[in-house]
């Protein structure tokens, strides 16, 4: 029987970066979803108000096309010289025909208005013959102008029996007596009726309004979720080639250093005291010539010991980056160059992370060493939430960062993009006469695995 070899356990910080990454998917469908639910309440609530205004609208049309119809069919035939002379036969007839209206609830008051403003027939008796301002839309409409209909409660000198009444719709509609006088038929319904019909057309057109967009924002959710899947992969994958190329310039770099030291180094030092050799037991003569070659032999041995441990250090993994840190004011000292180093007590990095915080300080100490002509240096780190910041100022001549740098002086910049693809940024601020600040931050989370 076959067996097939169990699957290997993941390594716990990749099993922490899919969790993170799940949950940063998760809260970025949130955050759509949020998004879309706020959208959908900013249209829902304009486009209601708008439908409730429209429904008003219809509302009050409707109501005007009644109230001229009443006033054509059932009151203009009546308007005789009887009735507007206050015949009591003609207004007791007009009474008698417009009293099923009132009956049935659907009209509350009746006013008859000529052109001067006097009240020619109402349902209250004591109206007629009084007469009282008009308002300009009556004598617009006296002139041939469009009816009129609003929506309120009623508080004019006019209106003392419907001020009790609460919201009344109040409509003015141009009717004329028989023998064509132009008058004014002004009816009062109650507003319960055109609140109601609002009501039934927003509640009508709402339900499916919500329904259709929301449909539109899942059928959103489903690309906006695969978008977010490549982006994430994306990510991922370009976390990973950092990774790598972060790895082989490790590996390149302790390659060459190991080789200088092992090879070259070596070979030189053998040299050196083979000229030491000679300068003692060489002829008197050669001896000087022999002492200054192994000067600058030595020089140069030195020189290269000290490329060796810039291009990997072998303290960083061996006493912690911030005793390497530290190690890196020993050149700043031999140039009369104070360095001041302020760590926190308790900071965590991994090893990417730390890798790239002691490139920015090396190279940035490097820089203040062989340029700045600086008195004062200081290296700051801090540590708040998810990111690491670490700060490295001097006070020496500075310079212009607008310039190109000089050649062969690309590690900054080659640092910068190295930074800016691991989601960092270095900025670095100088002026001539003010000092450097070279200013790095980077996010603490380990570059994800994939």
């Amino acid at each position: 029987m076959s067996r097939h070899p169990a699957p290997e356990p993941k390594h716990p910080r990749a099993g922490r970066a899919e969790a993170a990454e799940r949950r940063e998917l998760q809260s970025a469908i949130a955050r759509f979803l949020l998004a879309g639910f706020v959208a959908l309440v900013l249209v829902a609530i304009p486009v209601a108000f708008w439908i409730r205004a429209e429904a008003e609208r219809h509302a009050l049309d409707n109501a005007k096309i009644i109230t001229q119809g009443l006033a054509d069919y059932a009151i203009s035939p009546l308007m005789t010289e009887q009735l507007l002379a206050r015949d009591p036969a003609a207004l007791t007839q007009l009474d008698r025909l417009l009293q099923p209206w009132f009956d049935g609830g659907v009209v509350t008051r009746i006013k008859v208005w000529d052109a001067q403003g006097r009240v020619v027939y109402s349902d209250v008796d004591s109206l007629i013959g009084q007469t009282f301002d008009q308002p300009e839309s009556a004598r617009e409409l006296l002139a041939g102008g469009p009816a009129t209909a609003t929506l309120e409660s009623q508080n004019e000198l006019e209106n003392a029996f419907e001020e009790t009444s609460g919201e009344l719709l109040e409509v003015y509609v141009r009717s004329t007596a028989q023998s064509g006088t132009p008058l004014i038929f002004e009816a009062y319904y109650d507003g319960t009726g055109v609140r109601q019909e609002q009501e039934a057309v927003l509640y009508g057109m709402i339900p499916p309004l919500l329904l259709a967009l929301a449909v539109l924002q899942l059928a959103q959710l489903i690309p906006a979720a695969r978008l977010a899947h490549r982006i994430q992969a994306f990510q991922a994958t370009r976390h990973s080639l950092l990774r790598h190329a972060v790895e082989a310039s490790d590996l390149e770099r302790r390659r060459i250093a190991r080789e200088l030291h092992d090879d070259v180094i070596q070979d030189l030092s053998g040299l050196a005291y083979a000229l030491e050799s000679e300068e003692r037991q060489g002829p008197e003569m050669q001896r000087p010539l022999f002492a200054n070659a192994r000067t600058i032999l030595q020089e140069n041995v030195r020189t290269l010991r000290a490329m060796t441990s810039e291009l990997y250090p072998p303290d960083l993994q061996e006493v912690g980056l911030e005793a390497s840190l530290l190690r890196l004011g020993t050149p700043l000292l031999e140039r009369g160059i104070s360095l001041t180093v302020d760590v926190p007590d308790k900071f965590v990095l991994d090893r990417e992370r730390a890798v790239m915080v002691y490139r920015v300080a090396r190279e940035a100490l490097a820089n203040v060493a062989k340029h700045s002509s600086a008195q004062l240096a200081e290296l700051r780190i801090r540590q708040n939430g998810h990111r690491t910041e670490i700060r490295i100022s001097d006070d020496g001549l500075g310079f212009d960062p607008s310039r190109p740098p000089l050649e062969g002086h690309l590690g900054l910049r080659i640092l910068r993009d190295t930074i800016d693809q691991a989601g960092g940024s270095l900025e670095i601020q100088s002026a001539p006469g003010s000092g450097t600040t070279v200013t790095a931050t980077f996010v603490n989370a380990a570059v994800p695995t994939p």
